[in-house]
């Protein structure tokens, strides 16, 4: 826009409207596509990048019949899973990424696009020995939220 670039992690609030509790979330990955995109932390203005793993690029596996993610996939700006903190329920350190968010409206978004959502739960996973919390959530335009 006219201001210039923003950083999808630090420039977009987490609070779409707190009074109502929808929160914003960044899609990474759209429903149905499968190259794993995620927000990245090291980089100035933390740019969405293909993940890479052991020099491969990483894709997210096809459950048949579908193609990707069966949701819209992202994270919530303004969040950060501490590797320094061990939490009390999983007994794992965070992950050092944003909170995960899995969107499961009826809209394929698009990579980038930045939703209003309502948290329905939130899973606590433990992934490669640290935690991973997974928001389920809708977009508040939904017919069905």
């Amino acid at each position: 826009d006219e201001s210039g670039p923003i950083s999808p992690l630090h420039d977009i609030p987490l609070w779409a409207d707190r009074d109502a509790q929808l929160a914003h979330m960044v899609v990474e990955v759209p429903r149905w596509t499968n190259a794993k995109m995620e927000i990245s932390l090291g980089e100035p203005l933390n740019p969405i990048k293909q993940d890479v793993k052991k020099g491969a690029l990483r894709y997210v596996s096809n459950v048949f019949p579908h193609h990707g993610y069966i949701w819209n996939y992202g994270a919530l700006p303004q969040t950060w899973e501490n590797p320094h903190h061990v939490d009390a329920g999983t007994q794992a350190r965070g992950d050092n990424d944003p909170i995960d968010v899995l969107e499961i409206g009826q809209r394929v978004a698009a990579r980038g696009d930045v939703l209003a959502v309502k948290i329905l739960g939130v899973l606590a996973l433990v992934d490669e020995g640290e935690t991973d919390w997974k928001l389920l959530a809708i977009d508040a335009r939904d017919p069905a939220a």
